[in-house]
């Protein structure tokens, strides 16, 4: 038996997530493990090394899937290139050890969060990015994202319903610049709740905007309470762009 890695990217405009669902085909999963069972003859099912939410991009997603299929690693690759649609991509494939697991194993992840700041709204980027035409102060959002760094609690930073689910999670780093009219939040941390990026990218909006300050997420964060953060980004300018094992 193969333990096989994919390395893939994705548009994830119009797909309901990445996560297969009971009353939809319309997902990454779906679509990936489709191409899989009719190249193997047989049901596949792959692991993600986590959900990405509908709307959400991915510039390098990994999964794995067991099998005994006979065919080498390219091939596997451009066959399956072959029949996905062409907003999703298999850019690697690689045989790994048998004890691999994309989701437990991953160490940790980025995501990259984009935002278009600029007077005249963008045309071809805007299926990536949220658009906000007011200008906002920068060094305020950096000053206000220092607090996210460190092991916290992000109750009030995402949206789990399950109260049985931890929400304490490690954030290493939160890198905010400007490229020409872009704002880019980059996000390293050791896994990520529901929505968090989201939340804390829309939380950290209005503080660039004057609507809070800085030193309010302290507060936020030990109330833990959804209400009191800012409200969830749009999900077309987060992409997943790197998974750590």
């Amino acid at each position: 038996m193969r333990n096989i890695k994919l390395t893939i990217e994705y548009d994830g405009s119009r797909y309901n997530g990445w996560q297969k669902l009971g009353d939809t085909d319309n997902t990454i999963q779906s679509k990936i493990e489709k191409v899989l069972s009719l190249m193997a003859s047989r049901s596949i099912e792959i692991i993600g090394s986590g959900r990405t939410d509908a709307g959400v991009h991915a510039r390098n997603q990994i999964a794995n899937f067991k099998s005994t299929i006979k065919l080498s690693n390219q091939e596997i690759r451009d066959y399956l290139n072959h029949y996905l649609p062409n907003d999703i991509m298999i850019k690697k494939v690689e045989e790994v050890d048998e004890r691999f697991h994309a989701r437990y194993n991953a160490k940790s992840k980025k995501y990259l969060y984009r935002i278009w700041n600029g007077e005249i709204p963008t045309v071809f980027e805007r299926k990536y990015t949220y658009d906000i035409p007011n200008k906002v102060d920068i060094e305020a959002m950096k000053k206000a994202a220092q607090y996210f760094i460190g092991e916290h609690d992000f109750k009030a930073f995402s949206s789990v319903k399950s109260k049985k689910k931890s929400t304490i999670k490690e954030l290493y780093s939160i890198d905010i610049k400007r490229v020409g009219s872009e704002i880019q939040i980059l996000f390293h941390g050791e896994g990520f709740l529901y929505n968090m990026v989201r939340i804390i990218v829309g939380t950290l909006i209005e503080v660039g905007e004057g609507k809070r300050r800085p030193e309010d997420m302290k507060k936020i964060m030990e109330d833990k309470i959804r209400q009191n953060a800012g409200v969830t980004a749009p999900a077309q300018g987060l992409i997943l762009t790197e998974v750590n094992y």
